[in-house]
């Protein structure tokens, strides 16, 4: 295995790793938020009961959609092919380019390996879309800055 499929690997690995921390964030949250709207007790002021109550759903239904969220990015992911050797910019490429490296996965921010910053961009991203089908050599403009395309693998 080469050093940047072990690099594109180890990316993949944090993409993951950051998925399944949204999962049980939101489980988590879920959870509390039903516990909180279980426990909310009658009082003699029966507003302040539904309120609490429908606040306490609301919250849960919330989470709810951050872990339908997640759970879509983890799909996404699931998708890519890191194995393949790209020569273009696309889904589940590593984009070098004179500033920064861009792995084209979901959208997870900043991640570092061996000390080097990389940022995990999702496909439909503005960036993504100006590096969409570059090759190493090319240049695109994304927000008034030039990016020289180094490498792609």
């Amino acid at each position: 295995m080469s050093n940047q499929q072990q690099i594109k690997s180890a990316l993949f690995a944090l993409c993951e790793a950051y998925v399944q921390q949204r999962i049980i964030n939101a489980r988590q949250a879920m959870e509390d938020a039903q516990e909180a709207a279980n426990s909310e007790s009658k009082s003699s002021a029966g507003d302040k009961y539904e309120t609490g109550r429908a606040m306490a759903q609301l919250e849960r239904d919330r989470n709810a959609q951050l872990l339908a969220e997640a759970q879509k990015l983890g799909q996404e992911l699931a998708r890519l092919n890191i194995e393949k050797k790209y020569d273009t910019a696309q889904s589940g490429s590593m984009v070098i380019t004179n500033r920064g490296s861009f792995f084209i996965s979901m959208s997870a921010g900043k991640l570092t390996v061996d000390g080097r910053d990389y940022f995990a961009i999702s496909a439909a991203s503005p960036i993504a879309g100006a590096l969409a089908g570059r090759k190493a050599g090319d240049e695109t403009t994304f927000n008034k800055i030039t990016y020289q395309v180094l490498e792609v693998y």
